[in-house]
């Protein structure tokens, strides 16, 4: 009786593994897919996809390789090829494949704003990105590359920039591109009246995402610094990468204060709190050209409105 009981159990294992017969609706299941596709099977189970799978849940249009490329039964029947497949995404067009991938991925909050995104405008998609079937960077979801590697792919002019003196190091795996950049997509700004580097991801508050590092210069101070607070970090700072200390836009910091100190009408004199320009500040004397010296709360101060220690 246990013998019996065994093949028994066996037999209803094996009508359980069995890939299943073509539905009337056109889908197979990725059983079937595994015969041809084994190259990409072998690996598929470590795929985020795979759980669609593995919960044994969901509906054939949302589980497995037919949840992406639509039903294979055509495909299954004519023994392969491109052209039989509904949705084979190297023959789609870029609005294709975005609306492709989402049809599952639309509910994800971080990629609400792909479909205006600057990515999306200049028709860069998920598949330029993303390897969906394996990734050979196991750090990063599917991406097809180490992901300052796979960025520096288009903006060769920001790898550039890495390589200068005084950069962020994101080069040195101390941080990634995106944890300052959202590429899926953002909201509208909050500062720099909505100008700003594209794809700036804002941290809590609509916030720059500098104060997530640099959370000394979140603020609220008592005593602002009115560029911080409305124009942005990069009215002084570059944010990849300088030739100057401290990513400044100059070498001398007293030229980057000019650069709004100038004494334009009574802006930079006595009389709006700025004393650069007058007889006890004489900038032909070197002790005057390193501002900071004395204005060392310059992103904001707490007890002194001319940011004094």
């Amino acid at each position: 009786m246990r013998w019996c009981f065994l093949l028994l159990l066996a037999a209803g294992l094996l009508r359980a593994q069995a890939p299943p017969g073509p539905s009337a609706s056109g889908y197979v299941g990725s059983q079937a897919c595994k015969t041809c596709h084994a190259d990409v099977w072998f690996l598929f189970y470590r795929n985020p996809h795979y759980r669609s799978i593995a919960s044994g849940a969901e509906p054939p249009e949302r589980t497995g390789c037919e949840s992406c490329h639509g039903p294979a039964k055509a495909h299954v029947e004519a023994h392969g090829g491109k052209t039989t497949i509904p949705r084979a995404f190297s023959l789609m067009q870029p609005g294709q494949v975005l609306e492709a991938c989402l049809a599952c991925h639309a509910k994800d909050f971080p990629k609400v704003n792909i479909r205006r995104s600057e990515h999306t405008r200049s028709d860069v998609v998920c598949t330029n990105c993303h390897s969906i079937h394996k990734s050979p960077a196991p750090r990063f979801l599917l991406a097809r590359k180490q992901q300052n590697e796979l960025c520096y792919g288009c903006h060769a002019a920001v790898r550039a920039q890495f390589s200068m003196p005084f950069k962020h190091r994101v080069n040195e795996g101390f941080m990634e591109c995106t944890d300052c950049h959202n590429p899926h997509g953002t909201f509208t700004p909050t500062w720099r009246m909505a100008e700003r580097p594209r794809l700036v991801d804002q941290a809590l508050g609509n916030e720059e995402p500098c104060v997530r590092c640099h959370s000394d210069k979140r603020g609220p101070f008592v005593f602002e610094h009115a560029p911080v607070r409305v124009d942005g970090c990069e009215t002084c700072h570059y944010p990849h990468g300088s030739m100057n200390a401290k990513l400044l836009h100059r070498p001398v910091t007293a030229t980057l204060c000019l650069e709004c100190h100038n004494g334009a009408g009574t802006f930079g004199t006595r009389n709006s709190g700025i004393m650069i320009q007058s007889a006890s500040h004489n900038l032909l004397d070197p002790k005057y050209r390193q501002c900071t010296t004395c204005h060392v709360r310059i992103h904001g101060s707490n007890s002194d409105s001319y940011f004094l220690r």
